[in-house]
């Protein structure tokens, strides 16, 4: 029994896709409708225990579930990352590394409760309740992040996109030259493909005169959403294959 996704090319795919969903939807909440950090945050959460709630309730992985729950976390990420800054005053350097403290902590109770931080099957409530905690606050702090570099040390979109698609480009390699534990390389690769997604998801919606393409937010969301239902499509299709092999 499993309710979580498998970790595959589709997987990664499909979740830099969602953080490019989750920034500029949580930008078109918040700016585009004029409805403020505070009012933003209160729906995305709203819209995320609904969705997490039925995930967390299903008997068996269900695809369109699985990755609606994920967009919910990288929009309601992307939220908390603005409202640190924005409307608390925190800054993106220090509300980075209170979601870092965040999520080692949900990742040490992990831990000392299974012994194992294994994303892939995850079947129990509690183990899956965990699961989707990190994801929370991996989405917030790479969001955080993501603003930090362009906000703070005065990237432009596409080098800050170029920054953290380097550091994945290394976690890749050490995944293929060393020994260093997969769950580890997982939760970094996972925290990077946040920033990424979120500072591209900025270079399309961005006005010109800052480094963007100034694509409306309402248009860059439905572009990204259809994305990423063809590849979810694809996704399925292929593990139906294998699973299924024609004989």
């Amino acid at each position: 029994m499993n309710k979580v996704a498998k970790v595959t090319i589709f997987f990664w795919i499909m979740k830099i896709i969602a953080t490019t969903l989750g920034e500029t939807a949580g930008d078109f909440i918040s700016m585009s409708l004029g409805l403020g950090y505070y009012v933003a945050f209160a729906i995305t959460f709203a819209i995320l225990a609904i969705f997490l709630f039925f995930q967390i309730q299903s008997d068996r992985y269900r695809p369109a579930l699985y990755w609606v729950a994920i967009i919910a976390t990288t929009t309601a990420g992307t939220e908390v990352s603005d409202l640190m800054d924005r409307s608390l005053g925190l800054g993106y350097a220090i509300g980075s590394l209170i979601l870092v403290a965040a999520l080692l902590s949900v990742l040490a109770i992990w831990y000392y409760r299974d012994r194992d931080l294994s994303v892939y099957p995850i079947a129990r409530k509690d183990a899956e309740t965990t699961y989707w905690l990190a994801i929370l606050f991996s989405n917030s702090l790479g969001t955080a992040f993501g603003d930090f570099l362009t906000s703070n040390l005065g990237l432009s979109y596409i080098q800050g996109a170029f920054a953290t698609a380097s550091v994945i480009g290394v976690v890749i390699a050490l995944h293929y030259v060393t020994k260093l534990s997969d769950v580890l390389l997982f939760w970094l690769a996972f925290i990077f493909t946040r920033p990424f997604g979120a500072t591209f998801g900025d270079f399309l919606t961005k006005p010109i005169k800052n480094g963007g393409l100034s694509l409306p937010r309402g248009y860059a969301s439905a572009i990204a959403f259809i994305l990423l239902a063809v590849v979810l499509f694809f996704s399925v299709r292929n593990e139906k294959k294998v699973r299924h092999p024609i004989e």
